[in-house]
């Protein structure tokens, strides 16, 4: 499947007072899933996405269920959708690994949200149009929420 998802492990000191992860700490388990997505070379051995400049605009996100500390891992699923000329967003889901039986109500999603990004030129200071090779590295994550 297109998406990409990322087994990550909670840390004790992710919970604040209320004894959930705490919403910072819910950006930086988006964030790692992305770096792990983008900052791999492509499979022709070109630079990695992050390497070629790539830059954080704006979050969403929506706090679906709490999130309590764990030692099992949770899953974020990161996908790819509207992509622009410089832009594009991407989105995720923060949920359980393995979904339980149909019986227990289907899978528990704790979060869902979305990242636009943007092609940046460090050296120029700017934003700068995605390149061809970015595009279709970007097509292999384009898919859409997970059914069940």
């Amino acid at each position: 499947m297109p998406r990409s998802e990322q087994l990550l492990s909670l840390r004790w000191g992710d919970m604040d007072a209320y004894r959930h992860v705490n919403n910072v700490e819910v950006l930086r388990l988006l964030e790692e899933a992305r770096v792990r997505a983008f900052g791999v070379p492509a499979a022709d051995g070109s630079a990695p996405m992050l390497a070629t400049g790539m830059v954080v605009a704006r979050h969403e996100v929506d706090y679906l269920l709490p999130l309590d500390y764990r030692p099992e891992p949770v899953a974020v699923h990161l996908w790819v959708e509207r992509v622009g000329g410089a832009s594009f967003q991407v989105r995720y889901e923060v949920r359980e690994p393995d979904p339980p039986a149909p019986a227990a109500g289907g899978p528990r999603t704790y979060v869902r949200a979305v990242t636009t990004c943007v092609s940046y030129d460090f050296d120029a200071g700017r934003p700068r149009r995605l390149e061809e090779a970015e595009r279709a590295r970007l097509a292999l994550l384009a898919d859409g929420p997970a059914t069940g």
